[in-house]
């Protein structure tokens, strides 16, 4: 019998295989567990919240999550029952604006006097309660007349007459107004007066509101859209008229929504004095 000790084997250092195992294990875990939540965030908890929104059993709302189904698990949206219409289909590019210097002041004043004295005087100066035309601009009288034969604006009266007008005739009568009687641009210059608050919003606007000054497109010369209208010595009832149109989106031929911002943005008395201001009464 041996008297040898049997000696104790010696461990083999650990590879590095053996060192990384555990962060491979944890590693699995973290991304296990993230994927698994992110299928019971998406696939569960999410169209249960959503489901009754649109009316849909659970299995319903899961199945259109997966995408084992058409749709999707949101709100229901209403069907739209509005009514699309044109903004406006004038475009100062260089074809509309050689229209517009073709225009002939004799073919424009005889269409005028058979369309158009009625309402807007003979020489376009207006005694009731339809607009003045002599003294604006072209593009101003233009770009009215082509609305109302598109559409963008409509009238009972002016619908029909500007429809019946051709494009070239559409240019001569602004021609025509935009140099018939002076008598209107003297109207368009005078002195206005009114409450500190009326002329603070015609010629400095409210910055608070976001509301821009009346006087600074609303005059010829004034830099401007080319296509704005002079309104100073313009009937009250027109203008109050257009205002409250504006505010209420029943008119809504302005480029941009210029004057549907602003014209909501004031309240109905101060659309009553800015409509009697400009017409020089209040």
């Amino acid at each position: 019998m041996s008297d040898e000790t049997p000696e104790t084997p010696v461990d083999s250092p650990p590879t590095q295989a053996d060192l990384d195992r555990p962060w491979r294990i944890w590693a699995s875990v973290i991304v296990g567990g993230a994927i698994a939540a992110g299928a019971v965030l998406g696939l569960v908890l999410i169209p249960a919240g959503q489901r009754s929104h649109s009316h849909l059993s659970m299995h319903s709302a899961m199945s259109r999550a997966m995408g084992l189904s058409e749709g999707s698990p949101a709100r229901v949206q209403p069907i739209s029952t509005a009514t699309a219409y044109p903004v406006s289909q004038v475009s100062w590019d260089p074809a509309v604006m050689a229209i517009l210097r073709a225009g002939s002041t004799t073919r424009g004043a005889q269409i005028a006097k058979e369309n158009c004295s009625a309402c807007h005087g003979n020489n376009g100066v207006s005694a009731g309660n339809f607009p003045s035309l002599a003294g604006q601009s072209p593009e101003a009288v233009y770009k009215q007349l082509s609305d109302f034969r598109s559409g963008a604006r409509v009238n009972v009266q002016m619908s029909p007459v500007a429809q019946k007008l051709s494009v070239a005739d559409l240019a001569n009568v602004a021609a025509y107004f935009a140099a018939a009687s002076r008598e209107y641009s003297a109207l368009g210059s005078r002195d206005l007066s009114g409450d500190t608050a009326t002329v603070t919003l015609a010629r400095e606007g409210d910055s608070h509101r976001r509301i821009p000054a009346c006087l600074a497109c609303h005059v010829n010369g004034s830099g401007g859209p080319i296509e704005t209208p002079v309104i100073t010595g313009q009937s009250a009832d027109y203008l109050l008229r257009q205002l409250n149109d504006y505010a209420a989106g029943t008119r809504h031929n302005d480029v941009y929504g210029r004057m549907r911002d602003v014209s909501s943005k004031l309240t109905p008395a101060e659309r009553d004095r800015m409509a009697r201001y400009f017409e020089g009464t209040l």
